[in-house]
């Protein structure tokens, strides 16, 4: 597995995050399976939050990979946190409880990666600001980041948060790109020119935060896959015929098209499908020309100026 920057970090990462937010769909043996495939395959950064099962993911996968202070070692932890049954909260109590919560959940002494769980429109960035402190100096966290973050919201944390913010985690896939597609329509008088995340994809570039696109298969939100899809039958031929040319799965060339963008993102898995998952990871052996980069954009419905 290829490995990469985490924003302005020194932790090198795999390029693609395995996501264990359905991880509480398998039984032990299972869950052994998928933990150790990934860990086979160089995948060893696991995503996680705090509402993931309600938190009964995070201790079956620490069941599932033995966690001790040896394996510890062996892993990237990243976990969320912010999100409450009707609500959110970025308050320094809550921040500070969670992740105490997390660390017990996981059996660990410490995270790799904290990520704000999406925007609480209630947000105080001192309070933010005074939780990230705390944790940073007791050992509890690492590294912070965001969750689905407009650039203003990320600046205004920034008014009071002193430690980089390294990773934003944004919905991005094929069929879901409008933060790649408005910036092919600046200035045009069409539906693919709305700007509906404030430059979210040059921002993070600019500031070497790096995107973690969830969903990278769903298209709408949350509405099914779109490969092998009927609804999307000339994407899913092109997808298919170059994944011919490279002899991998469809799978593959999905998250392919993610990795090829300069960007630098890093993909988070959903599957618990143990050779999608090995499909997913192969991705980072593969490098899309521009042309068939660009072949999938448009097979996906998105035309060019």
């Amino acid at each position: 597995m290829r490995t990469m920057p985490l924003g302005p970090s020194p932790l090198q990462v795999p390029v693609v995050a395995v996501g264990c937010m359905r991880i509480n769909s398998l039984d032990k043996a299972q869950a052994e399976r998928f933990v150790q495939t990934a860990l086979d395959k160089g995948a060893n950064f696991f995503d996680h939050a705090d509402i993931y099962g309600e938190g009964k993911c995070e201790e079956i996968f620490a069941d599932a990979v033995y966690m001790s202070s040896s394996v510890r070692e062996k892993l990237i932890l990243q976990s969320k946190c912010g999100i409450r049954k009707g609500s959110f909260d970025f308050s320094r109590e809550h921040i500070l409880a969670s992740v105490d919560g997390i660390l017990k959940r996981l059996r660990t002494d410490y995270l790799d990666v904290l990520l704000l769980h999406r925007p609480d429109a209630l947000v105080e960035p001192q309070e933010v600001a005074a939780a990230f402190d705390e944790l940073e100096q007791s050992g509890k966290v690492r590294h912070f980041g965001v969750s689905n973050q407009h650039p203003r919201q990320i600046e205004l944390l920034k008014k009071d948060v002193r430690q980089p913010l390294v990773a934003n985690q944004l919905q991005l896939s094929i069929t879901n790109a409008s933060m790649i597609t408005s910036g092919l329509n600046v200035n045009m008088e069409n539906e693919s020119a709305v700007d509906r995340d404030g430059g979210v994809l040059d921002y993070c570039r600019l500031h070497d935060i790096t995107i973690q696109p969830w969903s990278p298969f769903q298209y709408g939100f949350f509405e099914g896959v779109f490969l092998d899809n009927p609804k999307f039958p000339e994407l899913n031929a092109t997808i298919d015929e170059i994944a011919a040319r490279y002899s991998v799965s469809n799978t593959t060339i999905a998250i392919a098209w993610l990795l090829r963008h300069p960007a630098k993102m890093q993909p988070v898995t959903g599957t618990m499908n143990l050779q999608r998952l090995k499909d997913c990871c192969r991705a980072s052996e593969v490098q899309l020309t521009r042309e068939e980069w660009y072949a999938i954009l448009t097979s996906a419905g998105n035309k060019l100026p």
